[in-house]
């Protein structure tokens, strides 16, 4: 950020802010899906609008990390991926600031809930259809 000093226009043009929303997101997501937890705005340099709405982001991507294990027939930590997108979402509603604070957070989550039924719904219709296979065998 010191390379902007002097350079407002820059800085609040939206190009930091959207570099450091998909950093958080990248990082959030590979944290998840390997295992670890989710980095600390300061662990990773962004500041709180952008990391908010980039682990509001990562949820997206968890969806399809979940929809293609069930395609692949691996119902393994899709349950666990399901929690951790709850997770997020339960701490994303918590947050009750302006948008312009929060560069849009509010709409971010309101997608957020949507992917995270829709995934909820998807993943268990896919272990009811898996008992029923299971049954008829």
């Amino acid at each position: 950020m010191a390379a902007l000093e002097g350079h407002a226009d820059v800085y609040y043009a939206g190009f930091l802010h959207d570099a450091q929303k998909e950093y958080a997101e990248a990082r959030t997501t590979l944290a998840l899906l390997s295992g670890g937890s989710i980095p600390a705005p300061e662990e990773l340099g962004v500041e709180y609008p952008a990391y908010l709405n980039g682990i509001a982001e990562a949820v997206g991507e968890m969806r399809r990390m979940v929809l293609d294990r069930l395609r692949a027939g691996q119902y393994d930590g899709c349950e666990e991926i399901l929690a951790a997108m709850d997770d997020i979402y339960a701490v994303l509603v918590t947050i009750d600031f302006p948008d312009a604070m929060t560069g849009g957070l509010r709409r971010t989550t309101d997608q957020t809930r949507g992917i995270l039924e829709k995934t909820r719904g998807d993943l268990t219709m896919a272990m009811v259809q898996r008992q029923a296979i299971r049954a008829l065998e």
